[in-house]
């Protein structure tokens, strides 16, 4: 699967995610880097066939109701460590994969996985 990971998420989750078979990208990778603006991420992602993966509730709302980015994966972890995260990526992977092959919209909670509509 291909991902674009947002500026408020760590690097290492797409070296993570690289590691474990996936192509991703870090906006830090981009030519704009972290100041790449939230329509660029979209523009990019959709160009790419790629999956946002953001803390970032404006992506939320511009996906509900413009259908941008066309597929998203909301981290609502709260405040967890860089370590915490890529635990709970780690442990989550396999089915957050299966979850973004049946929907286009899906949460990311520590203990669970929430499949929106949109």
């Amino acid at each position: 699967m291909r991902f674009l990971v947002d500026a408020q998420l760590p690097r290492r989750l797409a070296h993570f995610l690289n590691t474990r078979g996936h192509d991703a990208l870090h906006t830090l990778d981009l030519p704009s880097g972290n100041a790449t603006t939230d329509w660029a991420v979209a523009e990019i992602a959709d160009a790419d066939d790629r999956v946002v993966v953001t803390k970032d509730a404006d992506f939320v709302v511009d996906h509900l109701a413009r259908g941008r980015p066309a597929r998203l994966l909301l981290v609502a972890v709260g405040n967890a460590s860089n370590a915490r995260l890529l635990a709970i990526f780690d442990r989550h992977l396999d089915a957050i994969v299966a979850a973004l092959d049946e929907s286009r919209f899906v949460e990311l909670h520590a203990d669970r996985l929430v499949c929106r509509p949109g």
